[in-house]
């Protein structure tokens, strides 16, 4: 089993920036990708970015892309969404996601593992 722990939600104003991480604990392997998703009251959940196992490969949400950077330090088992020019509707808990495969994925179904999600909160 992986545990999954996310931490760094919290209320920014429209214009800010947050950074998330996510540590993970147990079975856990450097080979995993990792990802984030969100999902916002009344909405399904969303992909918001993911990474390989080394990095090499990134994908984004449209709708994030130029201001969320994802990155991962797998010495450390954390993997970070830096979020800037934060804007109200990206308000949504945050969850971070692994899988057992080495390349990224966009889809919640590829995943195998979930974290208990963070809250962030963007005041306009």
């Amino acid at each position: 089993q992986v545990q999954l722990v996310e931490s760094g939600g919290g209320l920014v104003q429209a214009g800010g920036s947050l950074r998330l991480a996510c540590v993970a604990s147990g079975r856990t392997g450097s080979t995993y990708a990792m990802g984030w998703f969100r999902q916002a009251p009344g909405a399904d959940l969303e992909f918001v970015a993911g990474i390989s196992w080394n990095g090499g490969s990134i994908r984004y949400a449209d709708s994030v892309k130029g201001r969320f950077t994802i990155s991962r330090d797998n010495a450390k088992k954390t993997v970070y969404l830096q979020m800037n020019s934060l804007k109200p509707e990206d308000a949504a808990v945050y969850y971070c996601a692994s899988r057992t495969s080495w390349a990224v994925a966009s889809f919640s179904s590829e995943y195998n593992y979930w974290g208990q999600g963070t809250q962030v909160t963007v005041a306009s």
